[in-house]
């Protein structure tokens, strides 16, 4: 008797860990497009909607605070249930809630649509480093910068193409070119649907590591401040500076496509950033740099709006590669896919809700002022914080290392 060629055990594990690849790109394509879609149209939303600037400032604010708050319970959803499984009803919720936001006719509706449209976006953020780091831990800079930069091209296609399908639609037009995402959305929920359970996979492996252990690690808090500016200071690009180029006279269409241009020259930079990060020497210096672009972005955009505006917005877009320098952090910064889980969702969720008052309070300013000053002032004070935290995120050492308990221990 011979032995069986084992070509179908590995052909079959292959195909399977293609699949996952494939359905974490696609979740990547969805988890900014929902917030993206909002900033080009948002006077159009205001109008449409009845609302205040302040109450434009919460729109722009509830996706962070969503991101925060329901990520949370991503480990835990993940330990009871098949991470397939938790993504395909995230991804589903995000689909009807992008459908009942462009069907609401007042603040209240549209509000519920974004919480359920932010359910994906949220529970993706928190799991997809802990899934690259379990399936792909040899090729996490590739992983990484795959599906960061599918995230950057849902959320640059939904920036440019969002106020051009709203004024070619007319007065409603805002409401289809927000409704549209939910079929990309829908598409990336049955791609994880078809991820069937590995041979000798149960939930009971996903033994979850214990957050609280982390609050006594330094580098953990470190990388929550280090992730709560950059995405404070991101989500204030995202929500606000179309808006601003408007009311400095420039078009809305040529407002929306400028956001575009700061999230397609992100696609390449979210690649390669992730990819370099693995490499320690290279970390602070890309820091350094990526600090200089922050401070020249914002003071051009406050100086000279319409000016070199594309500049201003290139320069940006490399500033924020830092997301990217996270996402990679956070592979790196911890020794097991479990407590590489547990920085993510503490890293992801308490820096969102840190960064969630950001547009909140730009939204607020600029009703209270009319003007923008209170948003620059905000976004160049938030650099000098990325550089402090920055620094000792890019130390070469491991959260796991920190804790008085080895990893396997920290468990519920």
């Amino acid at each position: 008797m011979t032995a069986p060629a084992p070509t179908t055990t590995t052909g079959t594990a292959g195909r399977g860990l293609v699949l996952i690849g494939v359905a974490i790109v696609l979740t990547g394509l969805n988890l900014r497009s929902a917030v993206t879609s909002v900033g080009p149209v948002l006077d159009e939303v205001e109008q449409g909607l009845g609302i205040s600037s302040g109450a434009a400032g919460v729109i722009t604010s509830l996706p962070v605070l969503c991101f925060a708050l329901i990520g949370f319970t991503g480990p835990a959803l993940a330990a009871r249930f098949r991470d397939s499984h938790v993504l395909a009803a995230a991804l589903l919720s995000m689909t009807a809630g992008l459908l009942l936001r462009a069907l609401s006719d007042s603040f209240g509706v549209f509000v519920v649509g974004t919480v359920g449209a932010m359910v994906g976006g949220a529970l993706g953020n928190v799991l997809l480093p802990g899934l690259v780091k379990r399936h792909f831990p040899t090729r996490v800079g590739l992983l990484v910068g795959a599906y960061s930069t599918a995230m950057t091209v849902g959320g640059a296609s939904a920036a440019i193409s969002t106020a051009p399908v709203a004024g070619s639609l007319g007065a409603d037009g805002w409401r289809w070119a927000l409704g549209i995402w939910a079929v990309p959305a829908l598409v990336a929920a049955v791609g994880w649907l078809a991820v069937r359970a590995r041979p000798g996979a149960s939930r009971q492996g996903h033994t979850a590591v214990r957050m609280r252990m982390l609050f006594r690690s330094r580098l953990a808090w470190a990388m929550v401040v280090f992730f709560g500016v950059q995405a404070m200071e991101a989500y204030i690009v995202i929500g606000w500076t179309a808006q601003y180029l408007r009311d400095q006279g420039m078009a809305a269409s040529t407002a929306g496509l400028l956001l575009g241009v700061n999230s397609i020259a992100s696609i390449p930079l979210n690649a390669v950033v992730a990819a370099l990060t693995v490499r320690q020497r290279l970390q602070r210096p890309m820091l350094a740099v990526f600090l200089c672009c922050y401070v020249a972005g914002f003071t051009g955009l406050m100086v000279a709006p319409l000016t070199a505006t594309v500049v201003w917005m290139l320069l940006l877009a490399v500033a924020m590669s830092t997301f990217a320098m996270m996402l990679a952090l956070l592979a790196l910064r911890a020794r097991t896919p479990e407590s590489t889980a547990a920085l993510s969702t503490m890293t992801q969720s308490w820096g969102y809700l840190l960064a969630a008052g950001g547009p909140l309070l730009v939204g607020v300013a600029r009703g209270i002022t009319g003007g923008y000053e209170g948003m620059f002032a905000l976004c160049l004070g938030g650099v000098a914080v990325l550089a402090v935290a920055g620094w000792v995120a890019c130390r070469e050492r491991y959260v796991d290392d920190e804790l008085s308990e080895p990893a396997g221990r920290l468990r519920d």
